[in-house]
Protein backbone atom coordinates (compact mmCIF):
# COMPACT_ATOMS: atom_id res chain seq x y z
CA UNK A 1 0.00 0.00 0.00
CA UNK A 2 1.30 3.51 -0.77
CA UNK A 3 2.22 5.86 2.06
CA UNK A 4 -0.16 8.64 1.11
CA UNK A 5 -1.26 9.87 4.55
CA UNK A 6 0.57 11.11 7.68
CA UNK A 7 1.53 8.48 10.26
CA UNK A 8 0.94 8.92 13.98
CA UNK A 9 2.36 6.64 16.67
CA UNK A 10 1.37 5.36 20.08
CA UNK A 11 3.34 7.15 22.81
CA UNK A 12 5.40 4.99 25.17
CA UNK A 13 5.08 6.43 28.67
CA UNK A 14 7.90 6.09 31.19
CA UNK A 15 7.43 6.52 34.92
CA UNK A 16 10.11 8.64 36.60
CA UNK A 17 10.49 9.83 40.18
CA UNK A 18 10.75 13.41 38.94
CA UNK A 19 7.71 13.18 36.62
CA UNK A 20 4.07 14.14 37.06
CA UNK A 21 0.76 14.51 35.21
CA UNK A 22 1.36 17.63 33.13
CA UNK A 23 0.91 15.75 29.86
CA UNK A 24 -2.64 15.08 31.01
CA UNK A 25 -3.42 18.68 31.89
CA UNK A 26 -1.52 20.58 29.22
CA UNK A 27 -1.59 18.22 26.21
CA UNK A 28 -4.82 16.30 26.93
CA UNK A 29 -3.05 12.94 27.07
CA UNK A 30 -4.63 9.85 28.63
CA UNK A 31 -1.95 8.65 31.03
CA UNK A 32 -1.66 5.39 32.98
CA UNK A 33 -3.42 5.72 36.33
CA UNK A 34 -1.57 6.90 39.43
CA UNK A 35 1.86 7.10 37.83
CA UNK A 36 4.35 9.95 37.72
CA UNK A 37 5.05 10.09 34.00
CA UNK A 38 8.36 11.77 33.30
CA UNK A 39 8.95 10.77 29.69
CA UNK A 40 6.79 10.08 26.67
CA UNK A 41 8.81 8.38 23.94
CA UNK A 42 7.08 9.67 20.82
CA UNK A 43 9.31 8.43 17.98
CA UNK A 44 11.62 5.53 18.84
CA UNK A 45 13.29 2.60 17.09
CA UNK A 46 15.22 0.63 19.70
CA UNK A 47 15.38 -3.08 20.59
CA UNK A 48 13.62 -2.36 23.89
CA UNK A 49 11.04 0.14 22.57
CA UNK A 50 9.21 0.55 19.27
CA UNK A 51 6.88 3.23 17.98
CA UNK A 52 3.81 1.60 16.40
CA UNK A 53 1.49 3.23 13.85
CA UNK A 54 -1.89 3.98 15.44
CA UNK A 55 -4.35 4.24 12.55
CA UNK A 56 -4.89 3.77 8.83
CA UNK A 57 -3.87 1.08 6.37
CA UNK A 58 -0.40 0.86 7.96
CA UNK A 59 -1.74 0.41 11.47
CA UNK A 60 0.45 -1.77 13.74
CA UNK A 61 3.58 -1.39 11.58
CA UNK A 62 6.50 -0.44 13.82
CA UNK A 63 9.08 2.23 13.11
CA UNK A 64 11.87 -0.29 12.60
CA UNK A 65 9.85 -1.98 9.85
CA UNK A 66 9.21 1.39 8.20
CA UNK A 67 12.92 2.21 8.31
CA UNK A 68 14.08 -1.25 7.21
CA UNK A 69 11.50 -2.15 4.56
CA UNK A 70 9.99 1.15 3.34
CA UNK A 71 12.81 3.62 3.85
CA UNK A 72 12.65 5.48 0.55
CA UNK A 73 8.84 5.65 0.48
CA UNK A 74 8.62 7.00 4.03
CA UNK A 75 11.87 8.91 4.62
CA UNK A 76 13.28 9.59 1.15
CA UNK A 77 16.71 8.83 -0.24
CA UNK A 78 20.16 9.07 1.27
CA UNK A 79 19.77 7.31 4.64
CA UNK A 80 21.07 3.81 3.88
CA UNK A 81 23.88 3.57 6.45
CA UNK A 82 22.00 3.43 9.75
CA UNK A 83 20.50 0.11 10.87
CA UNK A 84 17.79 1.92 12.86
CA UNK A 85 16.00 5.25 12.57
CA UNK A 86 18.73 7.59 13.86
CA UNK A 87 16.62 9.82 16.14
CA UNK A 88 14.75 9.37 19.41
CA UNK A 89 12.09 12.01 20.10
CA UNK A 90 10.52 12.53 23.53
CA UNK A 91 8.43 14.85 25.65
CA UNK A 92 9.76 15.32 29.19
CA UNK A 93 7.68 16.45 32.17
CA UNK A 94 9.97 17.62 34.97
CA UNK A 95 7.92 18.31 38.08
CA UNK A 96 11.14 17.96 40.07
CA UNK A 97 14.65 18.65 38.85
CA UNK A 98 16.37 15.87 36.94
CA UNK A 99 19.79 14.71 38.05
CA UNK A 100 22.84 16.52 36.70
CA UNK A 101 24.01 14.45 33.74
CA UNK A 102 26.39 14.13 30.84
CA UNK A 103 26.31 12.00 27.69
CA UNK A 104 29.11 10.66 25.50
CA UNK A 105 29.89 12.83 22.50
CA UNK A 106 30.67 10.02 20.08
CA UNK A 107 34.40 10.58 20.28
CA UNK A 108 36.86 8.43 22.18
CA UNK A 109 36.99 10.18 25.53
CA UNK A 110 40.38 9.53 27.13
CA UNK A 111 40.75 6.34 25.13
CA UNK A 112 37.52 4.81 26.44
CA UNK A 113 34.41 3.55 24.68
CA UNK A 114 31.59 4.93 26.79
CA UNK A 115 28.39 3.73 25.16
CA UNK A 116 26.11 5.27 22.56
CA UNK A 117 26.78 8.94 21.73
CA UNK A 118 23.96 11.28 22.60
CA UNK A 119 23.74 14.82 21.30
CA UNK A 120 20.33 16.38 21.95
CA UNK A 121 18.22 19.51 21.57
CA UNK A 122 15.50 20.87 23.87
CA UNK A 123 12.46 22.99 23.06
CA UNK A 124 10.57 24.44 26.02
CA UNK A 125 6.88 23.70 25.41
CA UNK A 126 5.81 25.18 28.75
CA UNK A 127 7.53 26.42 31.90
CA UNK A 128 6.33 27.41 35.34
CA UNK A 129 7.22 30.93 36.55
CA UNK A 130 10.84 30.90 37.70
CA UNK A 131 11.68 27.61 35.94
CA UNK A 132 15.23 27.08 34.70
CA UNK A 133 17.56 24.61 33.07
CA UNK A 134 21.24 23.99 33.80
CA UNK A 135 23.82 23.84 31.01
CA UNK A 136 27.58 24.01 31.29
CA UNK A 137 29.47 25.69 34.11
CA UNK A 138 29.79 29.19 35.52
CA UNK A 139 33.49 29.24 34.53
CA UNK A 140 36.24 26.98 33.21
CA UNK A 141 37.07 24.21 35.67
CA UNK A 142 39.91 21.85 36.35
CA UNK A 143 39.19 18.21 37.09
CA UNK A 144 40.43 18.78 40.64
CA UNK A 145 37.88 21.62 41.07
CA UNK A 146 35.04 19.42 39.92
CA UNK A 147 36.10 16.37 41.95
CA UNK A 148 36.28 18.55 45.07
CA UNK A 149 32.75 19.85 44.45
CA UNK A 150 31.49 16.27 44.04
CA UNK A 151 33.13 15.22 47.31
CA UNK A 152 31.55 18.19 49.11
CA UNK A 153 28.10 17.66 47.54
CA UNK A 154 28.43 21.19 46.16
CA UNK A 155 28.24 20.69 42.40
CA UNK A 156 25.22 23.00 42.20
CA UNK A 157 27.35 26.11 42.83
CA UNK A 158 29.35 25.39 39.64
CA UNK A 159 26.37 24.92 37.32
CA UNK A 160 25.28 27.59 34.85
CA UNK A 161 21.58 28.24 35.55
CA UNK A 162 19.44 29.60 32.68
CA UNK A 163 15.88 30.85 33.30
CA UNK A 164 13.52 29.61 30.56
CA UNK A 165 10.07 30.26 29.15
CA UNK A 166 7.90 28.64 26.50
CA UNK A 167 9.54 28.88 23.07
CA UNK A 168 13.14 28.80 24.28
CA UNK A 169 15.51 26.14 22.99
CA UNK A 170 19.07 24.95 23.51
CA UNK A 171 21.47 22.40 22.04
CA UNK A 172 23.06 19.95 24.48
CA UNK A 173 26.08 18.38 22.79
CA UNK A 174 27.70 15.30 24.25
CA UNK A 175 30.12 16.35 26.96
CA UNK A 176 27.96 19.24 28.23
CA UNK A 177 26.97 19.04 31.89
CA UNK A 178 23.22 19.61 32.08
CA UNK A 179 19.98 19.18 34.00
CA UNK A 180 16.33 20.07 33.50
CA UNK A 181 14.98 22.08 36.38
CA UNK A 182 11.59 21.61 38.03
CA UNK A 183 8.58 23.02 36.22
CA UNK A 184 9.67 22.43 32.61
CA UNK A 185 7.76 20.62 29.87
CA UNK A 186 10.24 19.91 27.09
CA UNK A 187 10.33 18.40 23.61
CA UNK A 188 13.63 16.58 23.22
CA UNK A 189 15.19 15.54 19.90
CA UNK A 190 18.28 13.37 20.27
CA UNK A 191 20.41 10.76 18.63
CA UNK A 192 19.00 7.26 19.00
CA UNK A 193 20.74 6.55 22.30
CA UNK A 194 19.87 5.76 25.89
CA UNK A 195 23.29 6.38 27.46
CA UNK A 196 23.24 8.78 30.42
CA UNK A 197 25.81 9.27 33.18
CA UNK A 198 24.56 10.80 36.41
CA UNK A 199 27.18 12.98 38.09
CA UNK A 200 25.12 14.72 40.81
CA UNK A 201 21.60 14.25 42.18
CA UNK A 202 21.07 17.31 44.36
CA UNK A 203 21.96 15.28 47.50
CA UNK A 204 18.51 13.67 47.50
CA UNK A 205 17.44 10.09 48.07
CA UNK A 206 15.57 7.74 45.76
CA UNK A 207 12.27 5.91 46.41
CA UNK A 208 14.10 3.37 48.59
CA UNK A 209 15.46 6.06 50.89
CA UNK A 210 19.02 5.71 49.58
CA UNK A 211 20.92 8.00 47.20
CA UNK A 212 20.64 7.01 43.56
CA UNK A 213 23.75 5.59 41.92
CA UNK A 214 26.19 8.05 40.36
CA UNK A 215 28.58 7.44 37.47
CA UNK A 216 31.50 9.60 38.47
CA UNK A 217 34.33 7.95 36.52
CA UNK A 218 32.28 7.78 33.31
CA UNK A 219 31.10 11.37 33.75
CA UNK A 220 34.61 12.71 34.27
CA UNK A 221 35.73 10.91 31.12
CA UNK A 222 32.97 12.66 29.12
CA UNK A 223 32.69 16.13 30.67
CA UNK A 224 33.87 19.24 28.89
CA UNK A 225 35.05 21.19 31.93
CA UNK A 226 35.76 24.27 29.79
CA UNK A 227 32.12 24.56 28.65
CA UNK A 228 31.24 27.82 30.40
CA UNK A 229 28.00 29.86 30.25
CA UNK A 230 26.42 28.52 27.03
CA UNK A 231 23.45 30.50 25.72
CA UNK A 232 19.97 29.57 24.63
CA UNK A 233 19.61 29.07 20.88
CA UNK A 234 18.34 31.96 18.75
CA UNK A 235 14.60 32.09 18.10
CA UNK A 236 13.60 29.37 15.62
CA UNK A 237 11.24 31.54 13.59
CA UNK A 238 12.93 31.94 10.22
CA UNK A 239 16.23 30.54 11.53
CA UNK A 240 16.33 26.73 11.62
CA UNK A 241 18.65 24.90 13.97
CA UNK A 242 20.89 22.42 12.18
CA UNK A 243 23.65 20.06 13.27
CA UNK A 244 25.11 16.91 11.78
CA UNK A 245 22.36 14.77 13.37
CA UNK A 246 19.11 16.68 12.73
CA UNK A 247 17.54 19.87 11.44
CA UNK A 248 14.74 21.64 13.31
CA UNK A 249 12.60 24.63 12.47
CA UNK A 250 9.40 26.28 13.58
CA UNK A 251 6.63 26.76 11.03
CA UNK A 252 3.87 29.32 11.54
CA UNK A 253 0.91 28.40 9.34
CA UNK A 254 -1.37 31.31 8.52
CA UNK A 255 -3.14 29.67 5.57
CA UNK A 256 -3.20 26.31 3.75
CA UNK A 257 0.24 25.56 2.33
CA UNK A 258 2.80 22.85 1.64
CA UNK A 259 5.82 23.25 3.96
CA UNK A 260 9.17 22.91 2.19
CA UNK A 261 11.08 19.67 2.81
CA UNK A 262 8.02 18.19 4.55
CA UNK A 263 8.34 14.67 3.12
CA UNK A 264 10.05 12.35 5.58
CA UNK A 265 9.90 14.93 8.39
CA UNK A 266 8.34 14.61 11.84
CA UNK A 267 6.05 17.37 13.12
CA UNK A 268 4.86 18.50 16.56
CA UNK A 269 1.81 20.76 16.88
CA UNK A 270 2.82 23.59 19.22
CA UNK A 271 -0.43 25.58 19.02
CA UNK A 272 -3.77 25.35 17.24
CA UNK A 273 -4.72 22.43 15.00
CA UNK A 274 -3.64 21.32 11.55
CA UNK A 275 -5.36 19.11 8.99
CA UNK A 276 -3.13 17.06 6.70
CA UNK A 277 -4.92 14.80 4.25
CA UNK A 278 -7.79 13.16 6.13
CA UNK A 279 -6.10 13.60 9.55
CA UNK A 280 -6.33 16.45 12.06
CA UNK A 281 -3.67 16.94 14.72
CA UNK A 282 -3.95 19.02 17.90
CA UNK A 283 -1.48 20.63 20.27
CA UNK A 284 1.06 18.17 21.64
CA UNK A 285 0.58 15.58 18.89
CA UNK A 286 3.47 14.31 16.73
CA UNK A 287 3.13 12.87 13.23
CA UNK A 288 5.42 11.70 10.45
CA UNK A 289 4.71 12.83 6.91
CA UNK A 290 5.91 10.12 4.50
CA UNK A 291 8.09 11.14 1.58
CA UNK A 292 5.40 9.82 -0.77
CA UNK A 293 2.89 12.23 0.82
CA UNK A 294 5.08 15.33 0.52
CA UNK A 295 2.53 17.13 -1.69
CA UNK A 296 -0.22 17.10 0.98
CA UNK A 297 -1.50 20.52 2.02
CA UNK A 298 -1.24 21.58 5.68
CA UNK A 299 -4.39 23.51 6.65
CA UNK A 300 -4.47 25.44 9.94
CA UNK A 301 -7.73 25.27 11.82
CA UNK A 302 -9.41 28.59 12.68
CA UNK A 303 -6.35 30.80 12.32
CA UNK A 304 -2.67 30.39 12.95
CA UNK A 305 -1.06 27.10 13.85
CA UNK A 306 2.56 26.64 14.97
CA UNK A 307 4.49 23.44 14.20
CA UNK A 308 7.92 22.13 15.03
CA UNK A 309 9.48 20.29 12.07
CA UNK A 310 12.25 17.75 12.68
CA UNK A 311 14.10 16.04 9.89
CA UNK A 312 17.29 14.16 9.23
CA UNK A 313 20.04 16.34 7.72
Amino acid sequence: MPFSEPLSFKPIYQERIWGGRTLERTLARQLPDAERIGESWEIVDRPEAQSVVLTGVHRDLDLHSLWRDHREAVFGKGFSESERFPLLIKILDARESLSVQVHPSGKEEQGQTLGEPKNEWWYIIDADPGAAIYAGFTHHLSQADFEAAIAEGAVEKLLHRIPVKAGDSIYIPGGRCHAIGAGCLIAEVQQNSDTTFRVFDWNRTGPDGHPRALHIAESLACLDLRDATPSLAPALAGAPFACEFFKIEKIDLQKPSIPPDAGGAVFLVLSGKVSVGSHTFSIGQWFLLPHEAAALVFSPDSGATALLQVRLP
